[in-house]
């Protein structure tokens, strides 16, 4: 059932931040993947964050101003079509189900919007993101502007609502958090799962295989992305998804996997021996990035920047690297000459939310964002050692990231994630289990 409550005051506050004007808001289009087969349907974020309407072929239009007033423009009630693609709501029934002021046709939107738009001070809409929709917005402007002569004035003014969205989205209310709990213990149990179906000779899809299985056993919708199962040499391509490689016993596999739950994506990464217990090197290496993740997370708390979590763990990491052999010299010459890039070459996290890498800034007026209780985000430091010239072959084709997804709290953090062992001695325990 919708939360007619929640969305409403979505709406109310985006209006209230808009002052005086039309935001207009399109859900994500049907992609054909090939022929007449189309690729699974999935929402627009911000459309769907604002009324929750599931199906494709629709339209939020929010009005702000002395009398704020929400319509729905959606496809209409067809009993034949829904014989053959399902249940449809149409207006009637999408008015009374999402608590929207007004419901229509979507196939009455080009003559509604240039009325809708008449003497508006502003447009607020996410130009840019779709050169149809985008033409489609312009051709109503124009229709507003033809009417000059008669003293109706086109808005002068085009924003983008994707920046007070952002704002919004990034601090999520509790409601929110309950559903990104929900799809992180769902991710959790799936790598546990994987942990558990591992043995060598397997193939990488069959490992992805257990992942999918316990993502939607457990009622997730969907992946949130496509998983990442690499084994040996492919953990060091950071987004490889050929996952079809045969795994050798003395490789370690990375597992980047998380499901979506009604709306919310969780973010999980896990690196474990194929074998069930890390060698050498591979130990080394494995508890240098689950201590750099500690130091990381030790600094995801409010009032903190965003980059603190990234400097605790490049630190941890750099004087790991100079102690194995990696990089050489002293840890604030290799950071500054950026030398340990070699080794670690992204990010320690990305929001997380509706979307994988979810909406919002990570500076504002030039300055990293402070953390503040509601943000959620993910925190995933790494190592990728590929062969080359000073490079110990000890340590050749192994990569590692460790990933957990974090609510910043009043008083710290909660790792929602943390039912996915990622202790030298709770991995080898399930393994042997």
């Amino acid at each position: 059932m919708i939360d007619v409550v929640r969305y409403r005051e979505r709406r109310a506050r985006l209006a209230a931040q808009m002052g005086r004007g039309v935001a207009v808001l399109s859900t994500a289009p049907e992609c054909v993947r090939n022929r007449d087969a189309h690729f699974p349907f999935r929402f627009d974020s911000y459309f769907h964050y604002l009324c929750g309407f599931p199906e494709p072929e629709a339209v939020l239009v929010i009005v702000a101003g002395d009398s704020t007033r929400s319509i729905l423009f959606c496809r209409d009630k067809d009993i034949e079509r829904e014989i053959w693609d399902g249940f449809r709501f149409g207006p009637a029934g999408a008015r009374e189900a999402l608590g929207v002021d007004e419901a229509m046709s979507i196939g009455t939107l080009d003559k509604e919007m240039p009325q809708l738009l008449a003497d508006q001070p502003a447009l607020f809409c996410d130009v840019g993101e779709n050169s149809e929709w985008d033409a489609r917005l312009i051709q109503w402007l124009n229709a507003v502007r033809a009417q000059v002569r008669t003293g109706i004035a086109a808005p002068g003014e085009i924003r983008d609502v994707r920046k007070l969205l952002d704002e919004m989205r990034l601090v999520k209310d509790d409601s929110e958090v309950h559903t990104m709990r929900g799809a992180a213990a769902i991710s959790a149990r799936a790598h546990r799962r994987a942990m558990r179906a591992t043995r060598p000779g397997r193939f990488e899809y069959e490992i992805e295989a257990e992942l999918l299985h316990e993502f939607r056993a457990a009622g997730a919708q969907a992946p949130a992305y496509t998983p990442i199962v690499a084994g040996g040499a492919n953990a060091c391509v950071l987004h490889y998804v050929s996952n079809d490689a045969r795994l050798r016993a003395d490789d370690l596999l990375l597992i980047d996997a998380g499901c979506e739950l009604d709306g919310y994506a969780a973010d999980i990464t896990r690196t474990f021996p194929v074998g069930g217990r890390f060698l050498g090197a591979q130990r080394e290496v494995y508890e240098l990035v689950l201590a750099a993740q500690a130091a990381a997370i030790e600094h995801v708390r409010a009032g903190n920047s965003w980059q603190d979590p990234h400097d605790a763990a490049v630190r941890v990491l750099v004087q790991g690297f100079v102690d194995l052999g990696l990089c050489n010299g002293s840890v604030d010459g290799v950071i500054e000459s950026g030398d340990y890039r070699r080794f670690y070459m992204h990010r320690t996290g990305h929001w997380l939310g509706m979307d994988v890498h979810d909406c919002g800034d990570y500076k504002r007026d030039g300055q990293w964002r402070t953390l503040e209780p509601g943000m959620v985000l993910t925190v995933e430091p790494g190592c990728y050692v590929r062969p080359g010239d000073g490079v110990p072959e000890r340590f050749w084709n192994i990569g590692v990231r460790i990933e957990d997804d974090a609510v910043v709290t009043a008083r710290g953090c909660e790792i929602i994630t943390a039912e996915a062992p990622k202790s030298v001695a709770d991995i080898e325990a399930l393994m042997r289990a």
